[in-house]
């Protein structure tokens, strides 16, 4: 058996990121940067106003007012058409360039507008500012040529913005790796049936896509293959097409686990089978030589609890990887809320709910029944990270966590 972090590190070390492509921006958001993002454009591209209001020379606001000619009204996206000197101003909008000779903008808060007796419209300014005040430097936010992203860079929301201010409408990313997701078991049904006699619904399908989606992977859910060697390997072959394939349940002891061998059979090699940990004990991970790089197979344990925790612990580092960003295993520490007695050889990812209480991380273990208790499950939002043996904890003991 391995351990944990063997397994992991065994596990990453056959991943590798996936090829770049180009998308389009909108579809960029979560994926990685495969190079990095220059501006072809001074932003702003010209000096412009911050403000809606007049521009002129702050040296006619050294009285307490100043009336000055309005020269024409500026809004963004028009250019100005005269040159700004002193005793005149000209009305301005936010965004709208800064005209020749103008060297500040006053808010149009601050001003009076008036219509003088010879027809010339004139602004009365009661505002003393510096020069400079209320105007936005041409490439202030950033220059031509200028880096606005770094490779690897995991695309945000904001990021959208920033590339299109730069013209890039294709972004060269790693693109979302593509996964399969195969139940198997004589025992399942779809979650739109109702079980007979010695069956259940296949929670773990929907569970797993949801997971795959969450962590930046593309589902595919191909549904229950029946503890039958024929059926089992036709639909292991499909899933087999896609970067990554996860099946659940098979891969234990029993008289039908029939999944190492039917992966062995279709040119599957094993890396490993059965971790060290509780739950999940029996997980089989392994690769698949092809042109476009090896495809990762993890065979998770069918109790749903111990799929959900081989998934967070082995899965999604190795999907991060495969879209170039950081395997980031969510780890905090926290005070154990209650006490709480374990027993075991195995190191236990147990369920836990994470709370602050006056700004202290605290943790309390969940009334879990084991690996196949789900419904506990949804009320944790991480696992406490017990070391393996027997152990008296105790409240206000340090413990360490995986968020889920």
């Amino acid at each position: 058996m391995i351990r944990v972090d063997d397994a992991l590190a065994a596990v990453l070390e056959r991943v590798h990121p996936s090829a770049p492509v180009h998308v389009p921006l909108l579809e960029a958001v979560g994926l990685a940067l495969t190079e990095e993002v220059l501006s072809d454009v001074d932003s702003p591209p010209h000096d412009k106003a911050m403000v809606d209001g007049y521009a002129m020379i702050a040296a006619d606001l050294q009285e307490p007012h100043a009336d000055l000619v309005v020269l024409e009204e500026i809004t963004a996206g028009v250019v100005p058409t005269q040159t700004v000197r002193r005793g005149t101003a000209t009305r301005i909008m936010t965004g709208a360039p800064i005209p020749n000779g103008a060297d500040v903008v006053v808010m149009v808060e601050h001003t009076q507008f008036l219509e003088s007796s010879g027809g010339q419209p004139t602004v009365r300014v009661s505002d003393q500012l510096n020069a400079g005040a209320n105007i936005m430097r041409q490439g202030t936010a950033m220059r031509r040529g200028e880096q606005v992203l770094a490779s690897g860079h995991v695309i945000r929301p904001i990021d959208i913005g920033v590339l299109g201010e730069v013209g890039t409408s294709a972004v060269p990313v790693h693109p979302q790796p593509a996964v399969a997701i195969l139940a198997t078991g004589n025992e399942l049904v779809s979650v739109d049936k109702t079980p007979g006699p010695g069956q259940i619904r296949n929670s773990n399908g929907p569970m797993l896509a949801a997971q795959v989606a969450r962590a930046g992977g593309r589902p595919r859910e191909l549904g229950i293959a029946r503890d039958e060697q024929d059926e089992l390997a036709r639909m292991v072959s499909e899933g087999l097409q896609a970067q990554v394939l996860l099946l659940s349940g098979g891969v234990s002891a029993g008289l039908l686990d029939l999944v190492p061998g039917v992966l062995a059979s279709l040119g599957v090699e094993q890396v490993f089978h059965k971790v060290h940990l509780k739950p999940g004990k029996p997980l089989w991970f392994g690769t698949l030589r092809s042109e476009g790089g090896d495809k990762l197979v993890f065979g998770l344990p069918g109790n749903p609890v111990s799929s959900l925790v081989c998934f967070e612990l082995f899965v999604r580092p190795a999907l991060a990887r495969l879209g170039g960003r950081e395997a980031d295993r969510s780890r905090c520490a926290a005070l154990l809320a209650a006490d709480h007695d374990l027993r075991g050889d195995r190191p236990t990812y147990y369920p836990a709910r994470l709370t602050q209480t006056d700004g202290v991380a605290q943790a309390k273990p969940l009334n879990w029944k084991g690996s196949a208790d789900l419904r506990t499950l949804a009320d944790a939002n991480c696992l406490i990270c017990y070391p393996a043996g027997n152990h008296q904890f105790h409240a206000g003991d340090p413990v360490e966590l995986l968020m889920l």
